[in-house]
């Protein structure tokens, strides 16, 4: 059976891991509980419920976790910072026009699996890279990987 989808993999680029800790700081938490919660928990694609990734890799970018945005054309977006969400795959080319974040290029990140914008890679000059994922287009659960 074929499929007019286009394939996943040839869309899909992974980013560079190296990080640059001077500009990207862990998500602080203020209750130890909290914390525990987290173990187990996991970001989901809400189209496909797709693993993308999970709380503990929250950063703070420019001092907050969450961020709200608009694009050109009025869209108003609120995202979440990320250290990794291995369950994206990267389209387009890095460009730094219209940039939320200073010194940061971005392309946009899918849903490995059904495809589905979920946000953005940020990468900077400085080889450091983060994603900024659109929350609304996530899910939390307790999914066994």
């Amino acid at each position: 059976m074929t499929s007019d989808r286009p394939d996943a993999n040839s869309l899909l680029r992974s980013p560079n891991n190296k990080r640059s800790e001077n500009r990207l700081k862990p998500a602080v938490r203020k209750d130890p509980k909290e914390q525990d919660a987290d173990a187990g928990s996991y970001l989901l694609c809400r189209h496909c419920l797709q693993v993308i990734s999970s709380p503990a890799e929250r950063i703070e970018v420019q001092g907050s976790h969450k961020h709200t945005f608009a694009n050109p054309q009025g869209i108003i977006y609120e995202i979440g910072c990320f250290k990794n969400a291995a369950g994206c795959g990267y389209t387009g080319v890095p460009t730094d026009e219209y940039t939320w974040f200073r010194g940061f290029r971005w392309r946009v990140a899918i849903c490995g699996h059904c495809l589905t914008h979920l946000g953005w890679l940020f990468m900077s000059t400085a080889s450091s890279s983060f994603n900024g994922l659109i929350l609304n287009r996530l899910v939390e659960s307790k999914k066994e990987i």
